[in-house]
């Protein structure tokens, strides 16, 4: 006579069914999150990830393919170049995410208010229209060039370019959300604007914004990497993405891992937002979810 053995099965935690079902339904989402969350430890973490001065000095190691000694190869000053892009994630992430908050931040502020005063929406969106006809990078170039190099004023530059496409969205959403009945409801019944704004319109907007911030974000990466190839960004001695890039391209035929590897740590950071930035689309919007 045999006996079978029944096995209870394995029981899954609430946390493992809703990460599970969270990668099925986007995984582009948690990818590119994913790959954002190892570059801002690495960032954060720069110091103790192996590196050294990134303005050390060392003539006599210039140029040296990368190696057990130095994993990224040395510049022609003989500087470590890993040790050099790590730190310069710092300056890539502070710039994109600063860029991302202060034009969220100020663009919200401005798009509240005239999409809801008609008088002041005619002047402010012609100016907004002036600052739009102008090429982000050109319009950045020109502050800069008013300016000194600092990471500040890169940061100040590039959020004066991002902040008229943020007012817009924020307008048109205002101007859609204010015709519904819940809001007409609140006008009629005597409810001032600061309250119809904060409790009615804002909530709304908070979705599409999340999604515009993260392409900001990206877009700023871009722009503050080409400021700085062409000398228009950070100083020369802030280790920063670009002017690693910029260091190196009269050395580009003899030394191309100088520009490969900066140009790699800069292309996967920018797709990881882009990844998140559509994942968190589908994620948000209730027709697509709908669908999954």
């Amino acid at each position: 006579m045999t006996t079978t053995v029944l096995t209870a099965p394995k029981s899954v935690s609430p946390t493992g069914l809703w990460f599970r079902d969270a990668i099925r339904r986007h995984p582009t989402a948690i990818g590119g999150g994913m790959v954002l969350t190892v570059m801002v430890l690495i960032a954060i973490l720069a110091p103790w990830l192996g590196t050294v001065d990134p303005q050390a000095l060392s003539p006599i190691n210039r140029l040296k393919p990368p190696s057990a000694d130095y994993w990224f190869g040395t510049d022609m000053l003989g500087r470590d170049v890993y040790s050099r892009v790590i730190y310069g994630s710092r300056i890539s992430l502070t710039v994109g995410i600063a860029v991302a908050a202060l034009s969220i931040a100020v663009g919200l502020a401005i798009g509240l208010v005239t999409g809801f005063i008609r008088w002041l929406d005619a002047i402010v969106m012609r100016v907004m229209d002036g600052l739009m006809s102008i090429p982000s990078v050109l319009l950045a170039i020109a502050l800069m060039a008013l300016t000194k190099a600092s990471v500040g004023n890169v940061i100040f530059a590039i959020t004066l370019a991002e902040v008229p496409r943020v007012v817009r969205l924020v307008r048109s959403l205002v101007l859609s959300l204010r015709e519904q009945p819940y809001v007409e409801a609140a006008i009629a019944a005597g409810t001032n604007l600061p309250l119809i704004l904060l409790r009615h319109i804002l909530p709304n907007t908070v979705a599409p914004l999340l999604v515009q911030g993260t392409y900001i974000c990206a877009s700023a990466m871009i722009t503050e990497a080409i400021l700085s190839f062409i000398g228009a960004g950070t100083p020369p001695n802030v280790p920063s993405w670009g002017n690693i890039m910029a260091e190196a391209r009269s050395l580009f035929q003899i030394a191309g891992y100088l520009i490969f590897f900066p140009g790699l740590f800069l292309s996967l950071t920018v797709l990881a937002v882009n990844l998140l930035g559509d994942g968190m689309r589908d994620a948000l919007d209730p027709r697509l979810a709908r669908r999954m």
